[in-house]
């Protein structure tokens, strides 16, 4: 569900005037007439939701349904995402416990038996706590792009992923170890005279055959 508020640039709580001078002001900004010929195919599109938002939110009895779906919309949004934040706090309070620990351990004189210099101790506790802030920002930055790119396509916008040399060589990789395998399982089969014959006596094998190896 899109949110027009956001296409016509305007509050929830605009009034009818300002909505339709909103409009009034989108709608020469982004007619395809005015726009550039490179520009005019995203103009017309543009054109298209700004008149779709306007058409709804100008009719007062359109306006308030949408109003409602909208609420709902954003209601259970929260209401999924409470996990999220469960997660979230969940993180931050065993980041502070292996914080609590690590200074505990680092300020003990008893932990510092036999270690020839106290900068040792400090350079390893360091170390461990980048190790544990980094994989807490990184969990929780992950955790809030799943939530804003969800949020996006609930709204009805058009996500696209492009996707790293990395995914693309594992997609490359997974590919060929497919063939392989397929490959394997059809010279086990070939083997086999029962399953053989009846491929080579098969009308689909045949005309295949005629068709590329005559």
């Amino acid at each position: 569900m899109e949110n027009y508020y956001e296409i016509l640039e305007v509050s929830p709580n605009a009034s009818k005037e300002i909505v339709d001078k909103a409009y009034r002001t989108l709608a020469k900004k982004y007619h395809p007439d005015a726009n550039s010929i490179d520009k005019k195919q995203w103009a017309e599109e543009k054109f298209k939701k700004i008149n779709e938002a306007y058409e709804v939110i100008s009719n007062e009895e359109k306006r308030e349904e949408y109003d409602r779906n909208l609420k709902r919309q954003e209601e259970q949004y929260l209401i999924e995402n409470e996990d999220l934040k469960s997660k979230y706090e969940k993180l931050y309070e065993q980041n502070q416990i292996l914080k609590s620990e690590l200074e505990k351990l680092s300020s003990n004189p008893a932990n510092n038996v036999g270690m020839p210099n106290n900068n040792i101790n400090d350079t390893i506790y360091n170390n461990m706590q980048d190790q544990i802030n980094q994989r807490v920002t990184q969990s929780v930055n992950r955790a809030y792009h799943d939530a804003y790119i969800q949020r996006m396509r609930d709204y009805g916008y058009r996500i696209y992923h492009k996707k790293t040399l990395k995914e693309r060589m594992k997609d490359l990789l997974s590919i060929m170890i497919a063939i392989i395998i397929i490959s394997i399982v059809i010279f086990i089969l070939w083997q086999i005279p029962s399953i053989r014959n009846y491929i080579e006596t098969n009308k689909i094998f045949q005309a295949f055959k005629n068709a590329f190896f005559k």
